[in-house]
């Protein structure tokens, strides 16, 4: 006969579909509406209620037996639009290494990167790496193992010294890895993509008798398999965006001077050196838009230049402000400019002017990237906040998602047109589009 404790811990909460070995899976889809409990799963409990009240009965007699075990974890509850379907990691996921939102979902964790099915969230393809030692160049902010890079068919990485390795997202038949020459054997970070090229920098560990390491900036072609150029940066130098519309065919690259930073932008087909710009130390980011750059202005607010590098529109904290502004979001004649007070405003694209601003309830910091998916403009907050939907038109505030589940991490979101992609911590929803 099984004991009081043995029977308790055989009769658990289960996920629906859990069961039967299901749970062995990478991670638990659950059907949209949230996670549910199976019907073997709400019998095996009531037996948990029965075995517990005779454990406690116990306790209370003054047994010496053991106490109850801890208690178990809750379906998580959403608020908002009803999820089309919920997938659970075994991990936290870590999108700080993804060079860009993917345009597909996908689940990235220490154990890899889980491919899924846009319709229902199943598991496909996990594409398991072996990311490199996190470095400390150029900064301390570095996301530790690299970053990846999703393209419409392959995941693109750099864990092989000196090769580019791509793995296809859904055949191990089509994986293949590009070997590098010996002017980009050192560390490789990839950081720019567009359906083209690759862009990324090498660089080499300081020596003693070095005052900067030396550094390359690098263009692959993936369609070809191919080095398209690598031009060595005269002091530390990193892509940091790649313009489209009118500005296309141009890269920004950030460059530290030692004392200061600069933007140096070069042809993205030959590499070539066209313009420099005097920027803010760090140079924290720069986005492509209209027919400039936007850059940090230095008070913690935002500066545009022109394809030319000439110095165009500012908006900048007023006087008795204190904000930060963190990497805008371009959309056609607009420019959505998130702040880290939680304040976010639509300027004109071309003078500048604040359209309208919307002051949401947390704030938001370099990890919340904002998307635009046709009229709406997604922003996500902390764990505990949730989505919030703004018409990019108006600035009114539509629906907001947040789920009960426990988190530390801020939300992040993706989206393939069709479908939001939202999740933290170890838990991605897909939710409709508006």
């Amino acid at each position: 006969m099984k004991s009081s404790e043995e029977a308790a811990r055989e009769a658990s909460w289960q996920w629906a579909g859990e069961a039967d070995g299901a749970g062995e899976a990478p991670g638990d889809v659950i059907g949209g509406g949230g996670p549910r409990l199976s019907r073997r799963g709400l019998l095996a409990g009531a037996g948990v209620l029965a075995v517990g009240g005779a454990v406690w009965a116990l306790g209370r007699s003054g047994s010496d037996g053991p106490a109850p075990g801890p208690a178990k974890p809750v379906p998580t509850a959403v608020s908002g639009p009803t999820p089309l379907w919920t997938y659970r990691g075994a991990q936290a996921m870590t999108p700080e290494r993804l060079v860009a939102p993917p345009r597909c979902p996908v689940f990235l964790s220490k154990a890899g990167l889980q491919v899924l099915d846009p319709a229902g969230g199943g598991p496909g393809r996990l594409l398991v790496f072996d990311p490199p030692p996190p470095p400390n160049w150029p900064s301390d902010a570095e996301p530790s193992g690299g970053k990846v890079a999703i393209g419409p068919e392959y995941m693109f990485s750099t864990e092989s010294k000196g090769h580019l390795d791509a793995h296809h997202l859904s055949d191990p038949a089509h994986d293949w890895s590009l070997p590098l020459p010996d002017e980009l054997s050192g560390r490789l970070q990839l950081t720019c993509t567009d359906t083209g090229a690759l862009y990324g920098y090498a660089w080499t560990p300081f020596r003693p008798e070095e005052v900067f390491p030396s550094t390359r900036v690098f263009a692959i072609g993936p369609a070809d398999r191919t080095l398209l150029w690598s031009v060595a940066g005269p002091r530390q130098e990193r892509p940091v965006a790649l313009a489209t519309g009118g500005t296309a065919g141009l890269l920004a690259c950030a460059r530290s001077l030692g004392d200061g930073a600069e933007l140096a932008v070069r042809d993205a087909a030959t590499g070539r050196e066209l313009w420099t710009a005097g920027g803010p130390e760090g140079l924290r980011w720069c986005v492509a838009g209209g027919e400039g750059f936007l850059v940090p202005d230095g008070t913690g607010g935002v500066r545009m230049l022109g394809a030319g590098g000439e110095p165009g529109w500012t908006h900048s904290p007023a006087r008795g402000e204190s904000w930060r502004a963190l990497p805008p979001v371009p959309d056609g004649v607009r420019v959505f400019v998130p702040r880290d007070s939680g304040m976010v405003t639509c300027n004109d694209l071309t003078t500048g002017a604040v359209l309208w601003s919307r002051k949401l309830p947390f704030p938001l910091d370099s990890r919340s990237r904002p998307l635009v998916v046709g009229g709406t403009l997604y922003v996500p907050g902390p764990a505990a906040a949730g989505v919030f939907a703004i018409d990019v038109a108006t600035g009114r505030l539509g629906w907001a998602f947040h789920d009960s589940g426990p988190g530390r991490d801020v939300w992040s979101i993706a989206t393939d047109g069709s479908r939001l992609y939202a999740g933290h911590d170890d838990v991605l929803y897909a939710l409709a589009t508006a």
